[in-house]
């Protein structure tokens, strides 16, 4: 069972806003081979690497972001960030064929729809472009590494512990996800179920509804469910951009301290709600700590270091070292829980 005790893989803790900057591709990638391998010493490797979040002006995309900066600047590549505006499952489509073209060296892409970009990311890898998804993933034939943040087991058993905690184990309770089609949010949402049903019989989930990752969808999805179903005692959002829109709602409302809310968030966006009482803890990994980890291993496909093969292993500057599991997964590490104890230590 996962507790605030547990280690973590935890850096210091990075701004998302000091490096938030969105630089646009031409002029950030190189103009060579798009990024065929060195020979494993990365001498001439093409060490230009793009991300390509769900969205931009999302927190959690923005520390990411963030992170895989720092890598890159680490090991003396060059590094964007674009993206669309919205999490759409085909948004993402034309952006990837952009950085295909302008030939960079690698694509760390955490994907809005498993199949929706596949076809974009095959002419990108034909093209020597070296693919590692993060966060959300595609189908594995579509990629050379998924950059994992935690199990999917582990993130959905962390967030029914918290909520049957809250709630004490019994009552009504809801999921607000982001989009209907979000890989990483549907496994996750299934695997509670799963858990709901097998150690948690008196607690009944009601309904799961859909914000999109958009604030006002997932402000609006929350004061509906509250409207729909008067005797729900809880709400999970396994997503930051809800989880902070349903604070925002429940803190000025009659349910602050009524209805109990936990999920995945960041601590600088739930800070103030958990100091005023409206959250008692959530959980999350560092987002900074999952670029930065994505970024060193699509520097260590470039350079031929790995070829993302079960058993391959590549060193993550201050992550430490890290070997690739079955089905090209690298796991980052554990949930890790805030709560009013800890969640001023960090910033991000």
């Amino acid at each position: 069972m996962f507790t605030k005790q547990r280690s973590r893989r935890f850096g210091v803790a990075i701004t998302a806003a000091a490096a938030a900057t969105v630089l646009a591709l031409t002029g950030c990638a190189s103009s060579g081979d798009g990024g065929g391998d060195s020979g494993g010493d990365g001498g001439d490797a093409n060490l230009s690497v793009t991300f390509l979040p769900k969205n931009l002006g999302n927190p959690y995309f923005d520390t990411s972001s963030a992170g895989g900066q720092e890598a890159v600047e680490e090991f003396g590549g060059e590094f964007a960030e674009v993206g669309p505006t919205e999490a759409s499952p085909t948004s993402q489509v034309s952006f990837i064929q952009t950085a295909a073209q302008q030939g960079v060296g690698a694509l760390v892409v955490s994907a809005n729809d498993p199949e929706a970009i596949c076809d974009a990311l095959d002419e990108a890898s034909g093209a020597g472009v070296k693919v590692v998804t993060f966060d959300s993933d595609t189908n594995p034939e579509c990629r050379d590494l998924f950059i994992n943040q935690a199990t999917a087991e582990g993130i959905a058993k962390i967030q029914v512990d918290l909520i049957a905690e809250q709630i004490g184990d019994e009552g009504q309770v809801a999921v607000l996800s982001a989009s209907a089609n979000a890989t990483n949010q549907n496994a996750w949402i299934e695997m509670m179920e799963e858990e709901l049903a097998a150690n948690h019989p008196d607690i009944e989930l009601v309904e799961v509804v859909y914000g999109d990752d958009d604030d006002q969808t997932s402000f609006d999805k929350t004061a509906a469910l509250l409207q729909t179903y008067p005797e729900l005692k809880g709400i999970i959002s396994p997503t930051t951009v809800g989880i902070a829109a349903a604070a925002r709602y429940l803190s000025t409302s009659e349910y602050q301290g009524q209805v109990a809310l936990t999920g995945l968030g960041t601590p600088n966006q739930m800070r103030e709600y958990v100091e005023d009482g409206t959250v008692t803890a959530f959980a999350l990994w560092n987002p900074a700590d999952l670029g930065y980890l994505a970024a060193y291993a699509a520097q260590a496909l470039i350079t031929g270091e790995i070829t993302g093969e079960e058993g391959d292993t590549f060193e993550a500057g201050k992550l430490g070292s890290y070997e690739v599991g079955a089905d090209g997964t690298v796991l980052l590490g554990d949930p890790y829980v805030f709560d009013a104890d800890n969640i001023g230590d960090f910033d991000f």
